[in-house]
């Protein structure tokens, strides 16, 4: 109950002057509205209720926070609690309003909100009310209220026309603004109402006037898609080229919102079918930025240019890649410059594989795009890992299809700093990794920020036994893995950071990281001992450093590995090795159609099951 005291009090009356109500204390008017409540039928309470928290009807869609606040307080006041003046201009009684005019009652004295009693008249569209106000007072007819809102603005807003002529005749300014510098005008095109339109535009209100957003009519009928009251502004001297705060015209702002017949129109007129907005987006990039094809097809129909970029350079083509928009695609590729596209740095390519856009990628491969493009260094060094190819986008979304689409098209897969296989091995992926290699992808990958002497793609799958195997299996070098620069004798203390993985990555300020040094690290020393003895089958005779030696002796179950490592080691996998070497391993996943036995090819291929 307190609530509905306190909706009362904050309302738009606040004529405390005449109020039946300005003597009353707090509590008093909190008894006041219990003791109604009491009394009233339950039924109406609830439709008042109602009332209060119902959506805004379809009038008022648009409005601002402060005329929705305007419009409920208005609307769920109780009668009871409205002011006398108010309550008798609401109700149209002019009579009544005429004696207290006589009676001497001041009544161009504003309220809390700056509200005067024309003000009211304006709002409920009273127009008789309104002229008795306007004749006794007439120099309120432009007072405005709080929110710098004059009686022409309230009545447009509202819709009630017949205020509207009532003031202009009367000699309302039409162009006076509110708080946001919205004119009546403005106001009557947000509210789509053709009629307010003429009526203003039959006495001179200024049509191009600009909000505080520098919008003007024209742009608030286009986003609307008025075509009607487009044509309306036009005749009335409408500019069609004018940009508001951020260089956008009124065909700009039809192409941004797809509003095909406004777009139509204002193109008849004469509006710039290139328009760019301040940061040099046409009206064809911001049409394809959207995925509104029919506006994208109008404009390149009207001669548009495929080929204008924004401040990054991008094309339209660029961002209908992006977005995956195919269809829009497939009308820019004809019109769109190759060269343009070079000169951006970035390829359409990159920015369908980037979003995982399979239809447009294959579309783009299909008209002849180089799926080897790389991104220029200004574009590549925004990555932290510094990719540059089409390729490494497909495999580091994981997306097996688009990286067999680009391996098929002749996509390399050793561009990148960072070898996309090592990547394929971070997801764990044998699918695509299998992919890479049989197009070619260097199985003894290395990267040059991180030097090792043994090969990245040991140090990638180190956690992942399955993989280290399977890269073993295809030919990886595995004889560096036992190579080390200290041999039998003592090693250095293990320095250990972090990097963006969590994984651990031996300090190398001086010096290129060992595979003892890196299997030795903390979260690696657990594994160390499965890891060498996989790897143990893919060398001839090797020598165990001191640190491999100390990482076997930590755990007992690991003593037949130190076992297994000490020479000779058999004959039969001595030939083995030596077999496999004289295979080479770009034809190692070949090695069953070779002419040998089955039971060999099984050994060779270590199958455990021979």
């Amino acid at each position: 109950m307190t609530t509905q005291v306190t909706v009362a009090r904050a309302g738009t009356i606040g004529h405390e002057e005449y109020s039946l109500y300005s003597s009353m204390s707090e509590e008093e008017l909190i008894q006041m509205a219990i003791e109604q409540s009491l009394t009233e039928d339950p039924a109406e309470q609830i439709a008042a209720q109602k009332t209060v928290t119902a959506a805004p009807p379809p009038s008022c869609q648009g409005e601002s926070t402060d005329e929705r606040q305007l419009r409920i307080l208005h609307t769920s006041t109780p009668q009871c609690l409205l002011d006398p003046v108010v309550l008798v201009i609401k109700e149209g009684d002019e009579t009544a309003l005429q004696n207290m005019i006589q009676a001497g009652k001041n009544l161009a004295q504003p309220n809390k909100d700056g509200w005067l009693p024309l003000h009211e008249a304006a709002y409920y569209g009273q127009e008789g009310c309104l002229k008795l106000l306007h004749r006794a007072f007439p120099g309120t007819i432009d007072q405005r209220t709080l929110q710098e809102e004059t009686a022409l603005y309230l009545a447009t807003n509202r819709g009630n026309i017949d205020c509207m002529r009532s003031l202009l005749q009367a000699g309302a300014e039409p162009d006076i603004a509110n708080k946001a510098r919205e004119t009546p005008l403005y106001k009557a095109c947000e509210r789509k109402n053709s009629e307010a339109v003429q009526v203003l535009l039959q006495y001179n209100a200024d049509v191009n006037h600009r909000c505080n957003r520098g919008w003007t009519a024209l742009h608030e009928a286009v986003a609307r898609n008025d075509l009607e009251i487009i044509e309306l502004l036009l005749q009335g001297g409408a500019k069609v080229e004018s940009t508001n705060c951020y260089g956008i015209t009124s065909l700009f702002v039809a192409a941004e919102s797809g509003h095909l017949e406004a777009l139509r129109f204002l193109a008849k007129c004469g509006a710039d079918i290139n328009t760019q907005a301040s940061d040099k987006a046409s009206a064809l990039y911001e049409a394809s930025k959207n995925g509104h094809e029919k506006i994208v097809e109008f404009l390149l129909s009207q001669g548009a240019d495929a080929n204008k970029t924004n401040k990054d350079g991008f094309l339209p083509i660029h961002v209908a890649s992006k977005k995956g928009y195919y269809e829009i695609v497939k009308m820019l590729l004809p019109v769109t410059s190759r060269t343009r596209i070079k000169r951006s740095g970035i390829s359409p390519l990159h920015l369908a594989a980037e979003r995982n856009h399979d239809d447009v990628l294959e579309e783009l491969i299909d008209a002849g795009f180089d799926v080897n493009a790389t991104l220029s260094f200004e574009r590549s060094r925004l990555y932290e890992d510094r990719r540059t190819s089409v390729l490494y986008f497909a495999v580091f979304n994981n997306n097996v299809y688009s990286t067999e689409l680009l391996l098929e098209a002749g996509a390399d897969p050793n561009v990148d700093l960072i070898n996309p296989l090592l990547i394929s091995i971070r997801h764990g992926c044998l699918k695509t990794m299998k992919l890479l290699l049989d197009y070619g992808a260097n199985i003894n990958a290395y990267i040059a920020s991180h030097p090792t002497t043994f090969p990245a793609t040991v140090m990638f799958s180190m956690k992942y036994l399955v993989l280290l195997k399977y890269l073993m299996d295809m030919g990886c070098d595995a004889n560096s893995c036992f190579t080390c620069s200290y041999g039998c004798g003592p090693h250095p203390p293990i320095e250990v950071r972090r990097d963006r993985y969590n994984d651990p990555v031996v300090n190398n300020a001086n010096k290129i990281v060992q595979f003892c040094e890196m299997v030795s690290t903390p979260e690696m020393s657990r594994w160390a001992g499965p890891i060498i003895d996989v790897l143990l089958d893919y060398v001839g005779n090797v020598q165990l450093c001191s640190r491999l030696k100390e990482q076997i002796d930590s755990y007992e179950d690991w003593s037949n590995i130190k076992v297994k490592a000490e020479p000779p080691r058999p004959l039969a996998h001595l030939c083995r090795i030596k077999i496999r070497i004289v295979i080479e391993k770009n034809r190692l996943s070949l090695i069953d159609t070779l002419p040998l036995p089955r039971r060999l090819i099984r050994y060779l291929q270590y199958d455990s099951t021979q």
